[in-house]
């Protein structure tokens, strides 16, 4: 009997631990993206126009900017803040405020109105913006306008570039598991104004023709309650760094060039270096998430490629679309998302929202991910229990993955969102 009751309490206990350590589900609520004012938008020709009249760019600029922006894969109707659009361009901090104000505001009075929540429900803030951080910081800022609770915790997170967004859901995670029964707000854009490049140097010249405007607001939650309205589960989210590696941290970095005018250098390796991140990242996301057929054949194309006679053959690609039905992938530029849905092994389909972001609205940066997934949305083609993969990719380098899982049918999306006017015109 004695055995007996031994046996049943480590079971017991054995069971409890399982269940109490399990963490809470997190849940993304909803989330918002910004559809800039028509005023904003900049045709390739106002662009160019403008730029001639800047005096600061010689005719070899110009031409090259002609060229990067007709070769980008972006349409004419993309935005840039007012700033932008004056001849010489208002690049000083008190415009980088007033753009800041443009592109955050709107997004959360259009989340807390779709979500039912008030301001004071907020127990965590988490912004990223790569290139412009003041102080009083950002987060600052959106507590201010808001009156939000003085314990709320914040976290302004800057410099980490188009990868950011994912970065900051995978903090928001991470933040979820200790603070149980809370709501948290994760704030993504790219303030303009203070970016703008004036110089010659063609590495530089590239930020000018594909960076444009863009913000989006995500709400996550880990309460009980959240499982019955939110549009996804949170599966999984993993983060990798390469800034060990001289060349690839400095394949993309802001540095001021022989005049010393402050600018984004992109080198011409940074797509190599882009390959070798998403490679490193894909391999750890692969080995958790993929069937065990794919495993399979991906550890015998390795087991080959060690015979001297087998060099020739490459490493087999998994196909993630066994596992994944919808793809974000980054928006740096046409070329780049066909060599990355080629890597994948990704067709049309799924490069599709991409695609059609890029011609949309340009490179947001890190809430280009957002917008893709509300066309997406706009589209109907989001199922319950259809698993999306976004993927970030930033300068560092760094690469973030983040995988969710639709909780709920989603319909009426079309109506809405910054594809509300345009999404019957799409695929192009």
């Amino acid at each position: 009997m004695f055995h007996f009751l031994l046996i049943c309490f480590v079971l017991l206990y054995l069971l409890l631990k399982h269940f109490l350590s399990k963490p809470s589900p997190i849940y993304l609520i909803d989330f918002s993206c910004l559809k800039p004012p028509n005023y904003c938008r900049v045709p390739f020709s106002t662009f160019l126009e403008n730029a001639s009249l800047f005096e600061c760019f010689d005719n070899e600029s110009m031409s090259f900017m002609e060229k990067v922006l007709h070769s980008s894969g972006q349409s004419e109707q993309t935005y840039l803040p007012p700033s932008l659009h004056f001849v010489p361009p208002k690049t000083h901090h008190l415009e980088s405020i007033k753009e800041f104000h443009m592109v955050i505001f709107p997004i959360m009075e259009d989340l807390f109105a779709k979500t039912k929540i008030s301001p004071f429900e907020i127990d965590i803030l988490i912004l990223n913006c790569s290139g412009f951080c003041p102080s009083p910081s950002l987060t600052s800022i959106v507590v201010n306008k808001y009156a939000m609770r003085s314990d709320i915790k914040t976290y302004n997170v800057s410099g980490m570039g188009c990868s950011a967004s994912a970065l900051c859901i995978d903090l928001a995670q991470n933040l979820l598991r200790v603070h149980k029964n809370s709501n948290a707000i994760v704030l993504s854009t790219e303030i303009l104004s203070n970016g703008w490049y004036s110089g010659n140097e063609k590495s530089k010249l590239l930020i000018n023709c594909l960076f444009r405007m863009g913000s989006a607001a995500i709400l996550l939650s880990n309460k009980k309650e959240a499982s019955k309205n939110a549009k996804y589960l949170l599966l999984r989210t993993l983060r990798t760094l390469r800034a060990f590696d001289d060349k690839a941290y400095f394949s993309a970095i802001r540095e001021e060039d022989s005049d010393g005018k402050l600018g984004v250098t992109l080198k011409r390796d940074l797509l190599n270096v882009a390959g070798e991140t998403l490679r490193s990242n894909i391999s750890i996301l692969g080995s958790e998430i993929l069937p065990i057929s794919e495993k399979f054949w991906y550890g015998v194309s390795l087991i080959k490629k060690m015979f001297v006679f087998m060099k020739s053959e490459g490493i087999y690609v998994p196909d993630f679309k066994t596992v994944i039905q919808h793809f974000c992938l980054p928006c740096s530029g046409r070329g780049v998302i066909r060599e990355v849905g080629k890597g994948l092994r990704l067709g049309e389909r799924e490069i599709e929202a991409a695609l059609m972001t890029l011609h949309r609205f340009g490179n947001q940066s890190s809430s280009s991910l957002w917008y893709e997934l509300a066309y997406l949305e706009a589209k109907e083609n989001v199922k319950k229990g259809d698993n999306i993969w976004q993927l970030g990719m930033g300068s560092g380098p760094k690469c973030c993955s983040v995988v969710l899982k639709c909780n709920r049918p989603i319909f009426g999306e079309y109506e809405k969102g910054p594809w509300g006017d345009c999404i019957h015109q799409y695929p192009m």
